[in-house]
């Protein structure tokens, strides 16, 4: 057998792997967290009104965060026509990706052996399983992360090839506009040019070349631009308000003073290594006694792939602990870049582990297969045991006993209105209405109906003229009429109205057939 051959098998057994690690149970799951539900809804709501450049939730302007993930998920929608299976091809997408790259790049930086080793870790990684199985951002982020650090390994450690480094400067753009934190492959220059300055070998020096390097920035603005560009020329075009105030948010509230002054996920500096690692990072965490003593052999050596590698590992930890706001997936960018660095020791490892111990060796291969048969069992049967959203039954329920007459939210979630199946009405998602508003709303429109949380029920409402829906993790919901007023409460008129409807109500998928009915008073 031909050396591209086996090559070539190799890796196609790694991406059929990966598919049925991450794809296992694709589609079978509903949206279920408020991040689902909100990217999913975003995504749709977009793929209505058409507004691409200033995205919409519910008929408000979402300016959380930067549009190419929803952009990634609408255009799957489109060309699947099947929302709750769009949702998750951009993270399976992008662990195919990975998986790819990691695998080339183990077999260049040493041998085909170290690459299989390096898609094998990433894939056995608990936290690839949990973050590649989400429909959230961090997921698609990890394309742009993986393409940005396999660009600038095969430059820095492989090249020179300047080609490689544009095309990780462009990843570096595109992750910016999927998530703010997308330019940390960037940061591995800065272990490189120590390791130029210091004589490291591996790594490849090309000085005289600052021209070179500098035309990486505009090829990230570049891509960058894609998106900014048209937003800058839409906000200019429109003049409005909320155009500008989504500009300032999306460009400087949610990126620096986000990192700086977090306001929500406020932890510890140390919080990643006691909370996350330990847990997310296994089972490659488990062998970190011995790849420790072996790491600082390999740098005492003064070996610039270890330095490259681990040095932006920590730089990636450096990062996130110095932010106030920390989440358990915000440390995932520096995995790969870790099974990487313990791919090349593995063949050590096991010698090490199991030589001469042939029962040892079974066991072991035993457990292997046992950890990934059970992460593709579980793709099967997390859709089972967490069964539809709670958000679908309490919507239809309000549908019917309303008869699809305007419905007010209060203290509501994005699955109230992803799942709605008749006109909706509120007053901001930030400044959530309370029971107050939405009583002062019935008064004046007593056509209308209300959904109201228990704990805001009896205090402008009669119980007993309540119609009790259903339970979410947040709270048990009841439907109320005009009829239902206590008069006990009273409220100012809301500074800002919005009523949208989908279309084709009652599931996420009908909504890409056309416009929204959505509107801002």
């Amino acid at each position: 057998m031909s050396r591209n051959l086996s090559r070539r098998i190799g890796l196609g057994g790694l991406l059929l792997l990966a598919l049925l690690l991450i794809g296992a149970g694709l589609g079978l799951r509903q949206p279920l967290n408020v991040d689902e539900e909100r990217f999913l809804g975003v995504s749709l709501e977009m793929l209505q009104d058409g507004s691409w450049f200033i995205p919409h939730r519910a008929g408000e302007i979402y300016p959380d965060k930067p549009p190419l993930f929803i952009w990634a998920v609408a255009s799957f929608v489109r060309l699947t026509g099947a929302p709750e299976l769009a949702l998750f091809l951009p993270a399976l997408l992008a662990g195919l990706v990975a998986t790819a790259c990691l695998y080339d790049l183990g077999r260049r930086l040493w041998n085909r052996r170290s690459g299989v080793f390096a898609a094998l870790l990433f894939l056995s990684t608990y936290q690839t399983f949990s973050i590649l199985r989400a429909g959230q951002i961090d997921g698609f982020l990890c394309l742009w992360i993986v393409l940005g650090l396999y660009g600038l390994i095969r430059h820095l450690l492989l090249g020179p090839a300047w080609g490689w480094y544009y095309l990780a400067c462009a990843a570096a753009g595109f992750g910016i506009i999927s998530k703010g934190v997308g330019f940390l492959p960037i940061l591995m220059l800065l272990p490189y040019f120590y390791a130029v300055r210091r004589g490291w070998s591996g790594v490849v020096p090309m000085q005289g070349k600052t021209g070179a390097w500098l035309l990486g920035l505009p090829v990230a603005l570049a891509a960058i631009g894609v998106w900014l560009l048209p937003l800058l020329v839409t906000v200019a075009l429109r003049g409005d308000a909320d155009s500008l105030a989504y500009a300032r948010e999306i460009l400087l509230r949610q990126t620096a003073e986000r990192y700086a002054n977090a306001w929500a996920h406020r932890e510890p500096f140390w919080y990643f290594f006691v909370e996350v690692i330990p847990k997310y990072w296994l089972p490659m965490v488990l062998a970190l006694p011995w790849l420790i003593p072996a790491w600082r052999r390999q740098l005492a050596k003064r070996d610039g792939r270890t330095l490259l590698l681990l040095g932006w590992v920590a730089l990636v930890l450096l990062f996130f602990c110095l932010s106030s706001g920390k989440r358990k997936l915000y440390i995932y960018p520096a995995l790969p870049a870790l099974a990487l660095a313990v791919a090349s020791l593995m063949p050590w490892l096991l010698r090490r582990w199991f030589a001469g111990q042939p029962r040892r060796t079974r066991l072991f291969g035993t457990l292997c297969l046992l950890w990934f048969g059970a992460w593709f069992a579980r793709g099967f049967i997390e859709p089972l045991k967490e069964g539809s959203n709670p958000h679908t039954g309490i919507m239809r329920q309000a549908a019917e006993l309303s008869d699809g007459a305007d419905l007010v939210l209060s203290e509501w979630r994005e699955g109230h209105w992803l799942f709605a199946r008749q006109p909706i009405v509120h007053f901001g998602f930030s400044a959530q209405a309370t029971a107050d508003k939405a009583v002062e709303w019935l008064r004046r429109h007593p056509q209308a109906f209300a959904l109201i949380p228990a704990a805001d029920l009896s205090r402008c409402f009669r119980p007993e003229r309540a119609y009790q829906l259903g339970d979410t993790s947040r709270a048990t919901w009841f439907l109320v009429g005009p009829e239902a007023d206590n008069g006990q409460c009273r409220s100012e008129p809301p500074a800002r109205v919005y009523r949208f409807a989908w279309q084709s109500p009652g599931r996420p998928g009908g909504a890409d057939q056309a416009g929204a009915d959505a509107s801002g008073r």
